[in-house]
Order: C-alpha cells, then structure tokens, then sequence
C-alpha cells in the first residue's frame, strides 16, 4: 500500500545480507492510540521484512517530543523512524507542532548523518489517519513505508561511507 507516485522500494533487492546487520531504532508518540498502534505494527513489520529482528522501541508522549529522542538515539542506531500523528483543532496548535516535529526531525536527520524516516501523520481529520495507519481497511500504511525508507536510505549511505 502507498501512496499515489510513492517508489517501490525493496530492501532484499538492494542489499540483503546488509539490511539485517542495521541496527533500527523506532521513535513513536502515544496519541491517537488505534492510529498509532497501526504504524507501529506497519513499521515492526516493515523491520522483520528486512531481516531485523528487533529493533529498539522506545515510545514517547506526544509528537513535539519526537525529535530530542530521535537526537539521542540516532548516534547508536543506523536508522530512526519517528511515529506520530497530529489532527488539526480548532488553534494553531496543530501548526506548532507539525512545524517542530518536522524542522526537529530534519535537524537530526542532517546534523548526524543518520537516516531518520518521517512517519508523522499531519491529518485534518481522524478518519485520515486511520486511512494511513496500515489498520485493515487502511488504504496507506505510513509505518512501513517509513521504516523502509529509512532502511533504503541507510543502505545507501553505507556504499559511501568507506570512500
């Protein structure tokens, strides 16, 4: 399930053997518990696929909080997923909190090298974030989807690391 223009992405296709020597860590917020318990169950999956047994777990509050614990575990791991969901109220609340999740995650991502893969639903709506949240009847499964990309993206950047 992805997205309209999404890629195809593969992992066994890309490197095999490697894709279950990364070590993953799994950042994901406690909001939205039906939602959130669908891209964490998309994301584990993603990671078995790829020969990753067990991939450290560590859940946080709320989004806004993704970022510090994805900038303490990224020095360990080879990639991070961050997990969360933020449905717009009536404040500007909801614009806040996209913005520092999103410029946090990026933060990290860039300042240490580390591929952090996005799965952060910004939804106007909870039916939006059920549609994504690879629940059966879910027509996306951004869990997966983030933790594969991560994992593309770490594979990748090891081809680089020893030149």
């Amino acid at each position: 399930m992805s997205g309209h223009g999404a890629p195809t992405i593969d992992l066994t296709t890309l490197n095999p053997e490697e894709s279950s020597q990364l070590k993953l860590a799994i950042v994901a917020a406690s909001w939205h518990t039906q939602i959130m318990d669908g891209l964490l169950a998309g994301a584990l999956r993603a990671a078995k696929e790829a020969g990753i047994a067990e991939p450290a777990v560590l859940r946080v509050p709320g989004s806004f909080e993704l970022p510090v614990a994805a900038a303490r575990l990224a020095p360990h791991f080879d990639a991070v997923v961050a997990l969360g969901v933020v449905i717009r109220g009536g404040t500007p609340h909801f614009d806040y909190v996209c913005q520092a999740a999103t410029s946090g995650l990026t933060d990290v991502s860039v300042r240490t090298g580390v591929p952090v893969g996005f799965g952060v639903l910004t939804c106007d709506t909870e039916q939006q974030g059920l549609d994504r949240a690879g629940l059966p009847g879910s027509s996306e499964d951004k869990g997966h989807e983030a933790v594969t990309a991560a994992l593309a993206t770490a594979l990748t950047l090891k081809q680089y690391s020893a030149a």
